[in-house]
């Protein structure tokens, strides 16, 4: 998670001035990671001063991408990592390809190293059917100058709790086969791990040694020895 106490959290006015108290930030130095949530929410100036029925077109484009290349040439001299979280809009009028766009005009998506597509797959049910305890996420990496892109990862986000972490090793233990799964039944080689997907998941968490141990035997079969398939 988030530790808090090292948490600075800025609300600006405008979109430059979000921008530049970015900028000072990475000339500074102190930080390690800026968040921008979101680039939809930064709002030009000129936006904000002018009426409701004004027609301005490009205005977030064009301080985007001034903003990008000012920035892009300080943080290759920081050790500073900006993340931008972006929303999803519609083309309007498309025929051919995915009608999707993200916000901002295309400066981004040509000055990011690694560009990350977060969705929700499906809904995590408790004990009943009407509890909705968490969603399914899916992310796939649609470019990635440091690695190979196009891989996907799946998570389990809880509410109230974030990323579950016993559920990723329950996934990956079961893809190599450290975990056997018998219809509603986990086991791990003899010993019965318990029979439900969220009961094994709440077993792991109480069990931090096994829920370690798994992780150490994922991490050298990933690592220390990878494959295409593996990774």
């Amino acid at each position: 998670g988030v530790n808090i106490n090292e948490l600075w959290l800025s609300q600006p006015d405008t979109g430059e001035q979000a921008l530049d108290i970015a900028e000072y930030l990475i000339r500074s130095g102190g930080v390690d990671l800026i968040v921008v949530d979101s680039v939809a929410a930064l709002t030009p100036q000129a936006e904000i001063d002018g009426e409701m029925g004004d027609t301005q077109i490009g205005l977030q484009a064009r301080l985007m991408s001034k903003a990008l290349r000012k920035i892009t040439a300080i943080l290759s001299k920081s050790n500073t990592c900006i993340m931008f979280i972006n929303q999803i809009r519609m083309k309007i009028g498309l025929v051919f390809g995915s009608p999707e766009t993200t916000t901002g005009g295309n400066a981004l998506k040509f000055y990011s190293s690694l560009r990350l597509e977060v969705r929700k797959v499906e809904q995590v049910i408790g004990s009943s059917s009407d509890n909705v305890i968490g969603n399914k996420i899916r992310v796939k990496v649609v470019k990635n100058k440091v690695a190979p892109p196009f891989r996907k990862a799946e998570l389990i986000v809880y509410f109230g709790k974030g990323i579950s972490r016993e559920a990723s090793i329950l996934d990956a233990a079961i893809k190599y086969n450290l975990v056997q799964k018998s219809g509603s039944w986990y086991a791990m080689g003899d010993d019965n791990l318990g029979q439900g997907r969220e009961n094994v998941i709440e077993y792991l968490f109480k069990e931090k040694a096994l829920a370690n141990e798994l992780e150490n035997k994922l991490r050298k079969i990933i690592f220390e020895s990878p494959s295409q398939d593996s990774l």
